[in-house]
């Protein structure tokens, strides 16, 4: 592991939270340099929650239903966050849109992850739509958040192919082992200091080239 700081790290997480204990994983397996300060959810049931305190990490649920409208409810959770000094905010399957009052308090500094190759299928059910669209290959990218829909500029992406036999959850499996070992590798990079937002652009420095191969589905065989 490179040398860099320790990051105050925040999830947000409204299900099941398999990206939250990805994260938790590398963290306690010392391959991410990072602290888990709180894992904060809309949903009293998720599954996260009890994740999380299984790990120690201290818990926040905030009902929505309690706020008279998405401003009040984002301008709550920055309330939350600002005394734990947090670095990065990272969306664990988090399933409400950030608004602009997160957005501006944490510049730069809230991650996403998505499961398809964006720009392609942003919002919901994405490997439904890459398995309607017919594509050959499909993936999960990790960004930071804008005010979009999955807008906002990429930090990684990894590719899987996509098979004539797949369904929507074969697919969505494979797409998750890859969420799994991406997203920790971004918060990582931001730990050590070698993300660079040009625009629309994240430059990684420092960090190798990857090799100069395709895949290919199907396989190329004679070319």
């Amino acid at each position: 592991m490179s040398s860099g700081r320790v990051v105050r790290l925040a999830m947000l997480a409204s299900g099941s939270g398999t990206n939250f204990q990805a994260i938790v994983d590398a963290i306690e397996a010392g391959r991410l340099q990072a602290r888990a300060e709180v894992l904060l959810s809309d949903n009293a049931s998720a599954p996260a929650l009890e994740r999380a305190r299984r790990h120690g990490i201290p818990t926040v649920v905030l009902d929505s239903k309690a706020f008279a409208d998405r401003k009040a409810f984002d301008q709550q959770i920055v309330q939350e966050l600002a005394p734990r000094g947090i670095d990065l905010i990272a969306l664990a399957g988090y399933m409400r849109l950030v608004g602009p009052e997160l957005i501006q308090a944490y510049p730069a500094r809230i991650m996403n992850i998505h499961p398809a190759l964006l720009p392609a299928f942003p919002g919901l059910h994405g490997q439904r739509k890459a398995l309607a669209y017919g594509v050959k290959v499909s993936g999960c990218s990790v960004h930071f958040v804008d005010e979009g829909v999955d807008t906002g500029p990429l930090i990684i992406q990894a590719v899987v192919p996509v098979y004539d036999e797949d369904t929507e959850e074969s697919l969505a499996a494979r797409i998750l082992h890859e969420e799994h070992r991406i997203y920790p590798q971004a918060i990582q990079l931001f730990a050590e200091g070698r993300l660079v937002v040009e625009g629309r652009r994240v430059r990684v420095s420092g960090h190798p080239r990857p090799p100069a191969t395709a895949l290919a589905n199907p396989t190329l065989v004679g070319f």
